[in-house]
């Protein structure tokens, strides 16, 4: 196809699944350049002349944004955004766009294989298994979801879902969300609470699925950790950083909480000397939660249909984080 005079460039940071790319593809007003390096060098330079960038891991500081003087939208591969310069896209009025339909699904069922593996000690049991003494069954580790306390921490798209999911365990579920209507609470089923801390001693597991800010940075510190019962456990994943990974050390080898499930950490990867990779009561996975087969195809095509409906003037303002621009 012959590219139109007013084709559009198209910068896409490391691969999209191929139903994106399709989508790109379709259009006789695109170009598309490639960027595989996650080098802040190399994706600048990538950048001129650029009028829309998909994102996936890397990070889009001021100088790749004023490498692009045409930009006229970002648009990430995924949910959080802390990894975009917001500020500078904000004082040239360019949306940044999120794939808010994506991945929810996906990383509420992540938060909820981590209760259940924790709760069924499953990390603890199949070494047992694979050997010919199967001693270590007892005594009995491993308890019931069912009819335990959960709070949920954030109750968006994500949280709402693992409410569904946990409900399904006979869970009672609460939710603490300041962003969120009560009533839009108690009809998913969740009961509403209003301080996380002051109801973190009834709760026996702890699910958080809040965004990263400057007000839920550390919020789980160790005075939260001494609040909560010994035997709860906590899951994390929203974002590295929102639990202080000191107290959560402190508290899990002082006996302050039974054990943790981690998707995300402060420092992604971690080195491998991390104090809490040492300790048999914490499970991890390597920020994977909102990555399956199906997530990346919908990150994928929903990334570049922000592009798209930008480009064609018709952005979706639920998929905005800086509607303000608009």
């Amino acid at each position: 196809m012959t590219a139109l005079p007013n084709t559009k460039r198209v910068l896409v940071i490391q691969s999209l699944d191929p139903a994106g790319m399709a989508m790109l593809e379709a259009r006789d007003d695109i170009e598309v350049v490639h960027c595989a390096s996650l080098d802040e060098d190399d994706i600048a330079s990538a950048a001129t002349g650029v009028h829309a960038m998909t994102v996936r891991a890397a990070r889009i500081t001021r100088r790749i944004i004023e490498a692009a003087p045409d930009l006229l939208v970002v648009a990430r591969h995924g949910v959080g955004y802390d990894s975009v310069d917001l500020d500078a896209l904000n004082e040239r009025r360019i949306p940044l766009c999120i794939s808010i339909h994506s991945n929810m699904v996906s990383v509420a069922e992540q938060s909820m294989a981590l209760l259940l593996a924790l709760a069924k000690e499953l990390a603890y049991y199949d070494p047992v298994t694979r050997t010919a003494d199967w001693a270590g069954r007892y005594p009995v580790r491993g308890f019931d979801l069912a009819g335990k306390n959960l709070l949920i921490v954030g109750f968006g798209r994500t949280g709402s879902r693992v409410a569904k999911r946990a409900l399904g365990f006979d869970m009672r579920v609460y939710a603490c969300d300041p962003y969120v209507d009560d009533e839009v609470i108690r009809s998913h089923g969740a009961t509403p609470v209003p301080d996380v801390t002051a109801v973190l001693g009834d709760m026996d597991a702890v699910a958080i699925h809040c965004m990263k800010t400057p007000e839920t940075t550390g919020m789980f510190g160790a005075g939260q950790f001494r609040a909560m019962k010994s035997s709860a456990v906590i899951v994390n994943c929203a974002r590295g950083g929102i639990i202080d990974e000191a107290a959560l050390y402190e508290a899990l080898t002082t006996g302050q909480i039974r054990s943790a499930g981690l998707d995300v950490l402060a420092a992604e990867p971690s080195p491998a000397d991390h104090p809490l990779f040492g300790l048999d009561n914490v499970l991890f996975s390597p920020h994977i939660a909102g990555v399956t087969v199906e997530s990346m195809r919908r990150m994928s095509t929903q990334a570049v249909d922000n592009v798209l409906r930008v480009f064609d003037g018709r952005p979706d303002p639920d998929c905005v984080v800086n509607r303000h621009v608009l």
